[in-house]
């Protein structure tokens, strides 16, 4: 059995405004894979800012899934902006929105990576190939445009965040603007069946809520990645994916974030232990 990471994480975006603790977020989880899970530099491939384009996520994803065979475990952690975009087939307009995340470089032609490219790539996996995918950014739908992109909040010391969900511009927003209440219901990567039954999803919120790059213990990270991480390293990774995603919402809950993580997987992988 062979162990492959693939993590990215954007600070420097080319087109679009910048985010502050996804580098953190990488340097994090790659520390706690090779500290409590095996993993060596040879496992891992990193993905920063100017290197984590389009072509190389997507390229290097492939590259990982190709090349797994049966035993082997894989993980893809993003850390970056989210956004969401009415779906265009052949210039017709379908009721459902694509989710997206955003590469460095961005741009709303066609810079980036929605769940159809992600779920074509992930459709290759072999069977006996166990992934874990970790998205730390936002999926948001309407609810959340009218969010301002810097805020304060918490009761102790003021804690700055950003939200990680790209608005997308005005000829974007006019192709759904109006239709929300006849959309079918939003597809999101949580609700990908593909991924969901046989595959472990983690997703730093829901698809009606923004996640936050926050400054917490002296420098920017996204919450749900510190909290993820905190309490992995807490457990020395003896932990199960369901007392883990429950240790992460109720920290997230107590410091007031506004965001309730989500894990996505079959019962049994629940019960398991972490990155098994």
């Amino acid at each position: 059995m062979k162990k492959h990471a693939l993590l990215v994480g954007i600070n420097d975006y080319r087109n679009v405004n910048d985010l502050q603790g996804c580098i953190n977020d990488v340097t994090n989880v790659r520390n706690i894979l090779k500290t409590f899970f095996g993993f060596s530099n040879k496992d891992i491939r990193v993905l920063t800012d100017e290197r984590a384009t389009k072509r190389n996520i997507l390229t290097r994803l492939e590259r990982m899934v190709k090349k797994s065979k049966k035993g082997d475990q894989l993980i893809f952690h993003f850390s970056g902006h989210g956004s969401q975009i009415r779906d265009r087939d052949n210039d017709e307009l379908k009721d459902h929105m694509d989710e997206l995340i955003c590469p460095y470089n961005m741009n709303w032609d066609d810079g980036f990576i929605t769940d159809d490219m992600l779920r074509a790539i992930l459709d290759q996996l072999p069977k006996g190939v166990k992934m874990e995918i970790i998205l730390d950014s936002c999926y948001s739908g309407t609810g959340s445009r009218d969010i301002g992109g810097e805020s304060a909040f918490g009761s102790g010391p003021r804690l700055l965040f950003k939200n990680r969900f790209l608005r997308p511009p005005i000829d974007i927003e006019c192709r759904y603007q109006g239709d929300e209440n006849d959309m079918e219901a939003t597809r999101t990567f949580s609700s990908d069946k593909a991924i969901t039954l046989n595959h472990v999803l983690w997703a730093g919120c829901k698809d009606n809520q923004t996640s936050a790059d926050a400054y917490i213990d002296g420098r920017y990270n996204g919450a749900f990645t510190y909290y993820f991480c905190k309490h992995i390293r807490e457990s020395r990774g003896d932990i199960s994916r369901a007392e883990l995603h429950s240790r992460i919402t109720n920290s997230l809950d107590h410091n007031e974030y506004n965001q309730l993580p989500q894990l996505e997987c079959s019962d049994n992988l629940k019960n398991e232990r972490i990155f098994t």
